[in-house]
C-alpha cells in the first residue's frame, strides 16, 4: 500500500493550481524555463549571503574579532552552516511532501528561503545588539540551508524524462544555468552599491538592499514552479513511480553506497564553484588594494563565460557521452589546480592575473558543472531517483563547496595561495576516482 503521500492526496493549493493547469501538456522548453527561474532564485539567495559574508559580515557582525582575517574566517564559518543543514532540510521536507503534497512542501521551503534571506537585511549588527546578532545570523543561515533542501521540486528530473534521448546532455545542462544567472544578479547589485556609495553608507544600509530583493524574487519563482508542479502530467509521472519521494532512511537503506559515490562525482566542479565566486572577493578585500566593486564586475563577465561553457557542455556531452565529458572537465580542472600553485605569481597584486584566473576558472566551472546534475542517479532506479538526486546533491555541496571559502582562506593566509590549487586538486582527484569506479553512461538525471 503506498504511503499517504503527496502524490495522490493533493493539497488545496495544488488542487487550485491544477484548475488552471488541467490538461496542459508540459513540453521540455516550458519545463526548462521553470527550472532556470527556480534555480536562479535559489542561487541568488545563496550568492547574496556569500558576497555579504566576504564584504559585509566581518565588519557588521564580527567587529570583535582579533583581526580582519579572523573576522572573515568567522563569517565563512557561518556561511558553511547552510550546507550542513541542507541534507537535514531534504529529509524534513521530503516527509512534508509525502504527507501534505508537493505544493505545500515547495511553498513552505521557498517562503522560508526568501524570509530567511530578507530578514538578514533588517538584522541589526553587533554594535547594536551584541552577540545576539551573530546567533540570529547563524539561525537565519541554517534556515536558508533547510529551505534549499526543501526547494527540490523534481523539475530537473521531469525535464530529463521529457527530453529527446539524443539530446539528454543538452537538457541536463539547462538547470545549471541558474547558477551563473543568480551570481550575475547578486554580483551586479552588490557592485552597484559598492561603487556608488561610500564605505560608511554601504555598511550602514547599502548592503541590505540585495537581501530585500530576495523575498520578491522567491515569490515570482514559486508561482513559476507551482504552475508546472501542479500539472496533471507531473502528477501522472509521479504516480507512475518515476518522481515519487521516498523517506531518506529507505533510500539510504538500499542505496547508501550509490548516494555516496554520486556525491563525489561533482567534487571537482563544486570545489571550484566557490573558489572563483566567494573566496576571491575575500582575498581581494583583505590582501590587495583593488576595488571589490570593480572586481565583482570582472566576475560578472566570468559568469557570462560560465553560462556559455555550460551550454557548450550540453553539446559536448551529446557527442561523446556525459561520463567522458565529466572525466575531461575534471582533468582540465586538475591541470588548472596545478597551475594555480603558481598563484602568488599570477593572482596576488596583478589585476591581469586575477582576471585571467577568474575567467579561466569560470570557463572550466561551466564545462564541468553543466553535466553534474544527477550524474549517477541512474544507478538508483526509478523509485529512488527523486529523493536520491536531492540527497546526492546536498552531500556533494557539503563535501565540495560548503567549507571551500573557509578552508581556502585559512590555508592560503597561513601558507600561501598555492594551497588553493592543492585544495582544488584534491576535488579533481575525487571526481576522477568516482568516475572510474562508476562506469555507467549516466543517461538519466
Amino acid at each position: 500500500m503506498p504511503p499517504a503521500t503527496s502524490a495522490s492526496s493533493s493539497s488545496a493549493l495544488e488542487r487550485d493550481a491544477r484548475l488552471v493547469s488541467t490538461d496542459h501538456k508540459v513540453n521540455p522548453n516550458e519545463i526548462a524555463a521553470g527550472v532556470v527561474i527556480g534555480r536562479a532564485s535559489e542561487y541568488f539567495d545563496f550568492f547574496v549571503f556569500g558576497i555579504g559574508a566576504a564584504l559585509v559580515f566581518p565588519k557588521v557582525f564580527f567587529p570583535f574579532a582579533s583581526s580582519p582575517l579572523t573576522a572573515m574566517l568567522y563569517s565563512f564559518a557561518t556561511f558553511a552552516l547552510a550546507f550542513a543543514a541542507r541534507p537535514i532540510g531534504t529529509a524534513i521536507f521530503m516527509e512534508i511532501g509525502r504527507r501534505h503534497g508537493r505544493g505545500v512542501k515547495l511553498t513552505i521551503a521557498l517562503f522560508l528561503l526568501g524570509f530567511s534571506t530578507a530578514v538578514i537585511g533588517f538584522l541589526p549588527g553587533y554594535n547594536q545588539i551584541g552577540i545576539s546578532a551573530v546567533y540570529i545570523l547563524a539561525a537565519l543561515r541554517i534556515g536558508q540551508g533547510l529551505a534549499l533542501g526543501g526547494a527540490w521540486d523534481g523539475l530537473a528530473s521531469l525535464l530529463a524524462l521529457n527530453a529527446p534521448r539524443e539530446r539528454r546532455g543538452w537538457y541536463a545542462m539547462i538547470p545549471q544555468l541558474g547558477a551563473p544567472f543568480g551570481f550575475m544578479l547578486a554580483s551586479a547589485l552588490f557592485s552597484f552599491f559598492v561603487v556608488n556609495l561610500s564605505e560608511e553608507e554601504f555598511l550602514a544600509w547599502g548592503w541590505r538592499f540585495p537581501f530585500y530583493c530576495a523575498f520578491t524574487i522567491n515569490v515570482v519563482a514559486l508561482f513559476a514552479r507551482l504552475r508546472l508542479v501542479a500539472t496533471d502530467e507531473f502528477v501522472r509521472l509521479m504516480e507512475q513511480g518515476k518522481l515519487e519521494p521516498v523517506p531518506v532512511s529507505e533510500l539510504l537503506r538500499h542505496h547508501a553506497k550509490d548516494v555516496l559515490l554520486g556525491a563525489f562525482v561533482p567534487l571537482a566542479s563544486f570545489a571550484l564553484f566557490h573558489l572563483v565566486t566567494i573566496f576571491p572577493i575575500s582575498w581581494i578585500t583583505l590582501f590587495t588594494s583593488r576595488s571589490a566593486g570593480e572586481f565583482m564586475m570582472v566576475q560578472f563577465s566570468g559568469a557570462i563565460v560560465c553560462a556559455g561553457a555550460i551550454a557548450a557542455s550540453g553539446l559536448i556531452a551529446d557527442q561523446i557521452g556525459r561520463r567522458k565529458a565529466l572525466l575531461i572537465s575534471a582533468g582540465l580542472i586538475g591541470l588548472f589546480a596545478l597551475a594555480s600553485t603558481l598563484a602568488p605569481l599570477i593572482f596576488g597584486e596583478s589585476a591581469i592575473g586575477q582576471t585571467m584566473y577568474v575567467t579561466t576558472g569560470f570557463a572550466l566551472l561551466g564545462l564541468s558543472y553543466g553535466q553534474t546534475a544527477g550524474a549517477v542517479t541512474s544507478r538508483l532506479g526509478a523509485r529512488y531517483r527523486y529523493t536520491g538526486a536531492a540527497l546526492t546533491s546536498d552531500l556533494a555541496w557539503l563535501f565540495g563547496a560548503g567549507f571551500a571559502p573557509l578552508v581556502a582562506l585559512s590555508l592560503s593566509a597561513e601558507y600561501g595561495l598555492a594551497c588553493v590549487g592543492l585544495y582544488l586538486l584534491s576535488g579533481a582527484v575525487c571526481t576522477i576516482a568516482a568516475l572510474l569506479i562508476d562506469r555507467s553512461e549516466m543517461r538519466q538525471m
